[in-house]
């Protein structure tokens, strides 16, 4: 029966040093801001500006987007899955770490409200977004991405107040299947118009 003790011992020592490096990964897991701001000034800035606010209406607005989506998207620009020229040049450098701490740096910044331009279509952006259109099949966009556009963490990205253009642009791309990385969103798209792009991704750009 003595053997026990030292059996033991060994497996509470083995425990306790499998805890420690848990611990010590998830600290250094722990996205480092200021790093994430010094990589996105070298990086970044020239396109999506110093704290990725309304810059281009061709380019997306970062701040405030979700953490894990920003680092989706550019961990897909490097590996092509997402399939743009400029954008995997400039990922295609970054670390995983980079990655990380770039995407916490753009989170961390107050998203600033945006306003829809198009009258006309505010209505029937509306009607889509928060209802979708039975006769089709296309669900509402509220489904996913909040009534409020706020998104939802690690699955949907913030739209509420995205530039127009490049959220209309991003439906083309889905519908045209030329973006390629969410299935859900090339199905949605291959059902909606020319018109009715425009005028959801106007209503998306006024919503706060």
């Amino acid at each position: 029966m003595k053997p026990a003790a030292p059996l033991l011992t060994a497996f509470l020592l083995a425990s306790f040093a499998v805890t420690a490096h848990a611990a010590e990964a998830s600290v250094a897991a722990k996205p480092d801001l200021a790093k994430g701001q010094a990589k996105s000034a070298e990086v970044c800035a020239a396109c999506h500006t110093n704290d990725g606010t309304r810059g281009s209406p061709a380019n997306p607005i970062l701040q405030g987007q979700h953490p894990e989506y920003l680092a989706k998207q550019l961990t897909e620009f490097k590996s092509g899955t997402r399939d743009n020229p400029i954008m995997k040049g400039m990922a295609a450098p970054l670390s995983d770490a980079d990655i990380k701490n770039v995407a916490a740096f753009y989170a961390s910044k107050q998203a600033k409200p945006g306003f829809a331009k198009n009258k006309d279509l505010v209505s029937l952006g509306e009607k889509i977004y928060r209802g979708g259109v039975a006769e089709r099949s296309i669900p509402a966009c509220a489904g996913c991405h909040n009534p409020s556009g706020a998104g939802n963490p690690a699955l949907f990205p913030r739209l509420a107040g995205q530039h127009a253009d490049y959220t209309e642009a991003q439906l083309v791309a889905f519908r045209a299947r030329t973006r390629k990385n969410s299935q859900q969103m090339t199905d949605v798209a291959a059902n909606l118009n020319d018109r009715e792009i425009k005028a959801v991704a106007d209503y998306i750009a006024g919503l706060r």
